[in-house]
């Protein structure tokens, strides 16, 4: 405003005099040159002016109404904004393997140190760097971009010392001999120090504002409601994030409600480049592709805040509905080892006839008034997998390619009530993934299990669910095991590090938090969990009369924390939880420890937002 004044000043300067002497004064004919490209300049610069404020305007009346994946209220215009954050996490784990031995397939909860079994602490500190820009084009099309550098590299883990040592070396070039004289670090290197390399440009999309919505496409993160089963992993504590080949459209038909139609391209199976030019799929009929419709009565976050101050209620919901669908599976092309496109292409005994297709509803809530707040995501998987074979050679062997169904359902509730002017918040959440009665919990089916068939057993932790013979049909064929998104953060220990995320679960969890001023706080919460089928812990057995013997309790974890940050970007945070595992950990085994040791973490996060 001051801006525009002094312009409109500027312009209004010939008439102010003419007005005060009662003529066109003598100083201002002989300058009239002079004023009027003054004049002329400061029309120009007003014109510059009221384009930049319609430019903002505009940039926020679309963009606005869809949080998260799909529509930001955007700053103002600016050619590059750049966002991010850096932050370093301190971590200390205590005897997360629980003090028991492995289960029947050889593995533990937790890895254990591969020097000695009574090492069971482990410490050490990890990093990432990560850069979120914006380029605005124009005020209707921009560029946005994730790019991780460091991402979760450990402190020490790449010594200019380690895998140094090679054929071209052993004529003595060598400095050190010996580790403890390593006195600095090297950039990750994927395949030569490191599994992947120093920097990760994880996504890269465009957006154009059109008068109808918003036109979405690229490489961008994928986000539903609390974040149960799409999350985008953008939390400072996240690890994960689903990361999507997307394209979409945002429209705003009614003024706060959204529809989104969208397509996702997960896995396009093997492609071809020729001469080294632009790579190409070999073949429609192995494409894994999802067909997404959302829709949504939404409020922006400024929205939400003047409607609260205001002691009005805001109800927001919405459905997230993905059709999946596949007909091939290139399941050989994807177990190999990586090659560059086009070295060798796949014959079609690689590929897997799978026919398989998924319905996924995903209904979400939030009603919120200024001193509490219900929220509640609802989610499920239906489908089915007409062969599951995992190789291309296993496609037509009767005993190895039947047909799977999958029935999966999981839901949160959260709740909240202020206090104290909303200074201290009092809450819980209940969360609830189907399980499935196979044994193991199912976070990682995958997994290689000593069971006949491949198929798990009584006492082990994870692993397929179903089951299925070489030599007949499956006595089970339906995977029923709901699993929350890995970034969906529930505790410190059970969920997020022993199991790999909440499956074959119903959890309780009450918090508090009180803010002590602005920028400090304290919290905590108790979790309470158990199995929903008591077979699927480590603890089940066969006794001698053929029944399953097993307790679905989980285990009783407690947390608690501080956070302090500044308004310039600094954050700072410490965490303490400790896990009282329950018997669905016990091993009945003979020879066995018959107790269990608890669980305790220590973590820190220290970063600056920018």
């Amino acid at each position: 405003m001051c801006r525009l004044a002094a312009l409109i000043a500027i312009a209004l300067l010939p008439f102010a005099a003419q007005a005060q002497d009662g003529g066109v004064p003598a100083a201002a004919l002989s300058d009239t040159e002079a004023l009027r490209a003054e004049l002329q300049a400061a029309r120009k610069e007003l014109a510059a002016l009221r384009d930049e404020v319609h430019a903002n305007a505009a940039n926020q009346s679309v963009a606005q109404g869809w949080s998260e994946e799909f529509v930001d209220e955007k700053r103002k215009l600016e050619t590059f904004v750049p966002d991010g954050y850096f932050r370093i996490r301190p971590e200390l784990f205590h005897r997360f393997d629980l003090g028991r031995q492995a289960d029947p397939s050889g593995y533990t909860v937790f890895p254990r140190s591969p020097i000695s079994q009574r090492d069971r602490t482990n410490a050490g500190v990890n990093m990432r760097f990560r850069f979120e820009p914006t380029f605005n084009i124009s005020s209707e099309v921009r560029i946005r971009a994730q790019v991780d550098a460091l991402d979760n590299v450990l402190f020490g883990s790449t010594p200019d010392y380690a895998f140094s040592r090679n054929v071209l070396n052993n004529y003595g070039w060598d400095r050190d001999a010996f580790s403890i004289f390593s006195e600095s670090q090297s950039a990750p290197k994927s395949g030569i120090n490191a599994l992947a390399d120093s920097i990760a440009f994880k996504r890269v999309w465009g957006e154009v504002s059109t008068p109808v919505g918003i036109l979405r496409f690229g490489r961008m993160g994928s986000h539903w409601g609390l974040g149960m089963l799409h999350n985008d992993g953008s939390c400072e504590n996240c690890d994960f994030g689903d990361t999507v080949d997307r394209i979409m459209f945002v429209a705003e038909p009614f003024q706060g409600w959204f529809i989104s139609p969208m397509v996702d391209f997960n896995a396009e199976g093997a492609s071809a480049r020729i001469a080294g030019g632009a790579p190409f799929d070999l073949s429609q009929s192995d494409d894994s592709h999802s067909f997404i419709l959302a829709i949504a009565r939404r409020d922006t976050e400024s929205q939400a805040k003047a409607i609260l101050e205001a002691n009005r209620t805001v109800l927001n919901y919405g459905i997230h509905f993905t059709y999946r669908v596949q007909k091939n599976d290139p399941a050989d092309f994807y177990g190999q080892a990586f090659i560059d496109e086009g070295t060798v292409a796949p014959n079609a005994g690689a590929y897997v006839p799978r026919n398989g297709s998924l319905f996924m509803p995903d209904l979400w809530l939030k009603l919120e008034r200024k001193n509490f707040r219900i929220e509640a995501e609802f989610a499920g998987v239906l489908g089915n997998i007409n062969n599951r074979a995992e190789t291309g050679a296993d496609a037509f062997l009767p005993g190895k390619n039947q047909a799977l169904g999958v029935i999966q359902f999981g839901g949160v509730l959260q709740g909240e009530y202020r206090f104290l002017d909303g200074a201290l918040r009092v809450g819980g959440e209940i969360g609830f993934a189907s399980g499935d009665p196979a044994p193991g919990f199912g976070n990682y089916p995958r997994r290689k299990v000593s069971g006949a068939d491949n198929n798990t057993q009584y006492g082990d932790i994870d692993g397929p669910q179903y089951a299925c013979q070489s030599t007949g049909g499956c006595t089970d064929s339906t995977i029923k095991n709901f699993r929350f998104n890995r970034d969906y953060r529930v505790d410190m220990i059970l969920f997020r590090e022993i199991l790999g995320g909440v499956t074959d679960a119903v959890y309780f969890k009450p918090t508090i938090d009180y803010r002590i001023t602005e920028g400090f706080h304290v919290f905590g919460a108790g979790i309470y969990s158990r199995a929903v089928f008591a077979e699927s812990t480590p603890s089940a057995q066969v006794l001698t009369n053929g029944t399953v013997q097993a307790d679905a309790n989980l285990g009783l974890e407690l947390n608690v924390g501080a956070r302090y940050q500044t308004e310039d970007g600094f954050f700072g945070e410490l965490r303490w939880g400790i896990l009282f595992p329950l018997g669905g950990f016990a091993d009945p085994r003979p020879n066995a420890p018959t107790t269990l040791d608890s669980a305790q973490a220590l973590r820190a996060v220290v970063g600056i937002h920018f």
